[in-house]
C-alpha cells in the first residue's frame, strides 16, 4: 500500500504562486502515475476535480484547461515525490487538493487512482 502525504498549502493572495508536493512514505510510489485533484469548498467527494497527471517515468504530463499554462507537474526522481507548481493562483483556484496513485495517470477520474493523501488546503484570495 503507498502512503501519500500532500505539502505546501496555504493562504495567497490572486496572482500568487505555491507549490505543492505529493511524497509517499512506506513505499515508493515509482510503478505509479500520480494525479491532482482538488475539491472546491461546498463540492462532496463525487465533486472532486481533476487538476493534472504525470505518468510513471514523467514523460507524459496532462493537464485541465482551466489550469494549463498556469500549473507544471513534475516528478522529484529519487526524491520519491511529484510537485504541483502553481503559478497566477485565481480565486477560483481555492480548493483542498489531493494527490493520488494510479497505473493509469492518462485517465481524469477518481475512480481510476487507488491510493489518496488526506489533502492540503489552497486559499487563494482576491
Amino acid at each position: 500500500q503507498v502512503q501519500l502525504v500532500e505539502s505546501g498549502g496555504g493562504l495567497v493572495q490572486a496572482g500568487g504562486s505555491l507549490r505543492l508536493a505529493c511524497a509517499a512514505s512506506g513505499r515508493t510510489f515509482a510503478p505509479y502515475g500520480i494525479g491532482w485533484f482538488r475539491q472546491a469548498p461546498g463540492k462532496d467527494l463525487k465533486e472532486r476535480e481533476f487538476v493534472s497527471s504525470i505518468s510513471q517515468n514523467g514523460d507524459r504530463t496532462y493537464y485541465a484547461d482551466s489550469v494549463k499554462g498556469r500549473f507544471t507537474i513534475s516528478r522529484g526522481g529519487a526524491e520519491n515525490t511529484v510537485y504541483l507548481q502553481m503559478n497566477d493562483l485565481e480565486p477560483g483556484d481555492t480548493a483542498v487538493y489531493f494527490c493520488a496513485a494510479s497505473y493509469a495517470p492518462y485517465m481524469r477520474v477518481t475512480a481510476a487512482y487507488d491510493f489518496w493523501g488526506q489533502g492540503t488546503q489552497v486559499t487563494v484570495s482576491s
